[in-house]
């Protein structure tokens, strides 16, 4: 069984890269990717443990891009990356820069609704200082603004509400080249958060898959079968390959498990055979 979804302190989950690979190894994974947001930060410390583990590490990163719908959210997986890659680093400082921004503003909609945080105590919950939205919902239920963190971006932080703003993306085009470049291999996340109907859907993994694109996550913890069905027959009509893991956090999302997503996840290890193949 193995896990190709998830994130450590330099993004948005509660465990560090070593603490991952124990969890992993607890769990009795075979092999586990470390993939934070628009972050490749951990993955030294992370392919460092690996290698003093039975687990066979994957480095890669989840890059956040831009997409339509403007309520829908794409993300970019890249696998088997190349982390001291100069481009790739160049256009990560250009995503975090980015972050900082869109905090400070985020920041400035909240305090101006009466939600006095300060950026010390966001910066608190984020375990490398990579301060990301979660980060912000933590510390409004810390100070008892809303209770959970869902209600937390259902009332302020989701898009199109009065706390969200926008940041730098890169075009999907461009997330996918940037993986490739990087010697990854580029795969696109949770299909179903890009709100598209069948065809429409359809039609843009065939954008990307002429921009490069790879692979498709379609074993995910919130891919119900009928999902899982549709998106089987997207990679078999556009030759990708079918990846999955169940986009682990930690704390911030205690019900979903490593390895297992909510209890019933079981990605097959042929999944990572299929990205071997693809890189000889």
């Amino acid at each position: 069984m193995i896990d190709l979804h998830t994130h450590s302190t330099f993004s948005d989950g509660s465990l560090t890269p070593e603490q991952l690979v124990r969890e992993a190894e607890h769990a009795r994974l075979s092999a586990l990717a470390l993939t934070d947001h628009d972050s490749i930060g951990g993955l030294e410390r992370f392919m460092a443990a690996c290698s003093k583990s039975i687990l066979r590490g994957v480095p890669g990163v989840e890059i956040s891009v831009d997409c339509n719908p403007p309520d829908a959210t794409m993300h970019i997986l890249g696998y088997f990356i190349d982390p001291a890659n100069a481009e790739l680093n160049e256009h990560i400082n250009r995503l975090c820069n980015g972050r900082r921004h869109r905090n400070e503003e985020i920041l400035k909609r909240l305090n101006a609704m009466g939600l006095m945080l300060t950026m010390e105590e966001i910066s608190s919950f984020a375990g490398e200082n990579n301060v990301g939205r979660l980060h912000f919902a933590q510390a409004l239920v810390m100070r008892g603004y809303v209770r959970t963190t869902q209600e937390a971006f259902d009332k302020y932080l989701a898009k199109g509400k009065s706390g969200y703003a926008n940041r730098l993306r890169f075009k999907p085009f461009g997330g996918v080249d940037m993986i490739r470049k990087a010697g990854g291999i580029a795969v696109l996340a949770h299909p179903f958060t890009l709100n598209l109907g069948k065809q429409a859907l359809a039609d843009c993994v065939g954008e990307l898959v002429q921009g490069g694109l790879q692979g498709i996550e379609i074993y995910y913890p919130q891919h119900a079968p009928k999902l899982v069905r549709q998106y089987l027959d997207l990679a078999e009509q556009f030759h990708l390959v079918a990846t999955g893991g169940t986009d682990f956090h930690g704390a911030p999302m205690p019900d979903v498990k490593l390895g297992r997503g909510f209890g019933v996840l079981d990605v097959p290890n042929s999944v990572l055979e299929q990205l071997d193949a693809l890189r000889s």
